[in-house]
């Protein structure tokens, strides 16, 4: 194996530049870019890449294709090999188009509770699958498993991301999902430290407030962690929350009580400290973009994520060093502990003797062989499998599903019509209802009030895409509440579909008359659909996706 270039042959600048990780869009092209405010063009990521030798690039947006290329096409860019890294706690194509979509974890929960074995071969299988893809696209760190206790329905930002909501079957799952990964040469990491389940306010706007004594930390939050460290995890992200029991004066992104204190010197983790990003609103809010980076590094952070100013961010770290208010073993005990990452990440990858040696890619990965790599049958029977035994069907006799009635019709309501990757023209909640009749009506929060007195009474087909919405507060809960009363109250409600959280069933079954049939699925692709309308309309969606099996759960 070919060594990486010896830090210490770095300069300052260039040392500080190991310790940034910034976001690029995964598109290919500038006109592409879906989020300017944050993803640079490929000018200024290439000199980011180029001059400043970053440490890491976070991707995000684009097909699984378009990121294979965009990968090597930032490896071919650096001087250092990068890591980079994706939120992809939930699949390669969470994220990336073609590649697989996973359910979210909440949904292997649901079968933990009556086959615990059967769940925690599921989180092994997701958690092999998903570094399997990823290192088919490029992808070198894993930004997952999310390892919070989601003991808060009201969550708007972990919500179904979370394993569960016992500190338990957190930890099994947590445990079995590292035990697939680590079958391959990726980077793993535990979020968001020390628990972000217990939060009603998205830190992507402002900052939660936790109450916790330090004792109930450690009953219910820092296990799964503790979990995850004796595991083997990677690296530990810390979360944007203020926890007075640790420190009543910072965050814990830039708490060196809780950072290097309780992380590192209590719960002994010797890997990778990261920040959650630092453009989010819980820390921009109240530090400096070039502040907060100082702070982060201070706490113990080896990584700073998505500073709002790289450039800034890496001149602030060099001043606080040369002015001695960050020694410089504490920013060369960051780089060894990078470096070993790396050479992990690196070990397929560093060999030859070309000055980019990582260019040389193994068989099994680039674009070349990406379509025999990628969404492949096993890994789809996996999803499948775990879409089936986690959805929830109820079939009353009698039921006021009609399809034979007149004037039907399909309401979908979805956060964003305009950003809802999960909703195309043949996707299977539209298509399937328009086959049988079913005439379709989009709401999401951006559309207008609805005056329900002035509307005909019609038999109304019910979808809801509703699960944990960061940056968007809980407005598509009560549209989508309003929507339910209304038609339960004018008997127009013929059957409900819930895809994403269960949580806003559990608040809807009392009011529900015992008549009316519902699914609950925790997935939105289209496969979760299919499984699901299949499983309300007793017919087959499409000839590519097998039926349901006979699993029925009567509330």
């Amino acid at each position: 194996m070919k060594a990486l270039p010896a830090w210490e042959g770095l300069s300052l600048a260039e040392q500080v530049a190991q310790l940034i990780v910034v976001r690029a869009s995964g598109h290919l092209f500038d006109q592409q870019i879906e989020y300017p405010q944050w993803e640079p063009t490929a000018s200024v990521l290439e000199r980011w890449v180029q001059e400043l030798g970053v440490g890491g690039v976070l991707l995000l947006g684009g097909s699984a294709a378009e990121v294979c290329l965009r990968t090597q096409q930032l490896q071919e860019w650096a001087t250092v090999p990068l890591l980079i890294c994706a939120d992809i706690e939930e699949g390669v194509g969470q994220r990336f188009a073609g590649a697989t979509w996973f359910p979210p974890p909440l949904a292997l929960q649901s079968i933990a509770q009556t086959d615990p074995v059967r769940a925690e071969s599921y989180a092994e299988q997701m958690g092999a699958m998903i570094a399997q893809e990823s290192l088919v696209v490029g992808i070198n760190w894993l930004l997952a498993p999310v390892v919070d206790v989601n003991n808060n329905p009201a969550n708007p930002v972990i919500n179904v991301r979370a394993f569960g909501d016992t500190p338990s079957g957190v930890s099994q799952l947590t445990t079995a999902f590292l035990r697939g990964a680590q079958q391959h040469p990726v980077l793993t990491t535990a979020k968001h430290f020390p628990g972000h389940g217990d939060t009603a306010i998205d830190s992507h706007l402002e900052l939660p407030v936790i109450p916790h004594s330090k004792a109930h930390l450690l009953e219910v939050e820092l296990p799964p962690f503790q979990a995850a460290i004796a595991s083997g995890v990677d690296a530990v992200m810390t979360g944007h929350l203020q926890i007075p029991s640790l420190d009543d004066q910072y965050p814990a992104t830039l708490s060196p009580a809780t950072v290097t204190e309780l992380l590192r010197q209590k719960l002994g983790f010797a890997g990778l400290v990261v920040t959650d990003a630092l453009v989010m609103g819980a820390i921009t809010q109240q530090y400096g973009a070039n502040e907060a980076p100082v702070l982060a590094i201070e706490a113990g952070a080896d990584i700073v994520l998505m500073p709002v100013d790289p450039e800034g961010a890496i001149q602030a770290i060099c001043e606080a060093v040369k002015t001695g208010r960050i020694s410089q073993e504490r920013i060369h005990a960051s780089l060894e502990r990078i470096w070993r990452s790396k050479q992990k990440v690196g070990s397929t990858l560093l060999t030859g003797n070309t000055p980019h040696a990582w260019e040389n890619v193994p068989p099994g990965v680039g674009p070349k062989t990406i379509t025999t790599q990628i969404a492949q049958p096993q890994t789809i029977a996996t999803v499948s499998a775990i879409l089936q035994d986690s959805m929830r069907v109820y079939q009353p006799t009698p039921s006021r599903l009609d399809p034979n009635a007149n004037d039907r019709r399909n309401v979908i309501i979805v956060d964003d019509l305009l950003n809802s990757p999960f909703l195309e023209k043949q996707s299977p909640a539209i298509g399937l209802p328009r086959k049988l009749g079913y005439a379709l009506q989009r709401v999401d929060r951006h559309t207008p009030p609805v005056h329900f007195g002035s509307n005909l009474p019609q038999p109304t087909l019910l979808q809801l895409f509703i699960r944990g919405n960061p940056f968007r507060g809980s407005g598509l809960n009560e549209t989508a509440d309003a929507w339910l009363c209304h038609l339960i109250e004018t008997h127009q409600l013929q059957a409900l579909v819930l895809y994403g959280s269960p949580y806003p069933l559990e608040n809807w079954l009392p009011k529900l008359p015992r008549d009316i049939p519902y699914v609950f699925t925790y997935g939105q692709m289209a496969e979760a659909q299919a499984f699901a309308l299949t499983s309300l309309f007793h017919t087959a969606v499409d000839s590519r996706i097998s039926s349901p099996p006979d699993r029925r759960f009567t509330d």
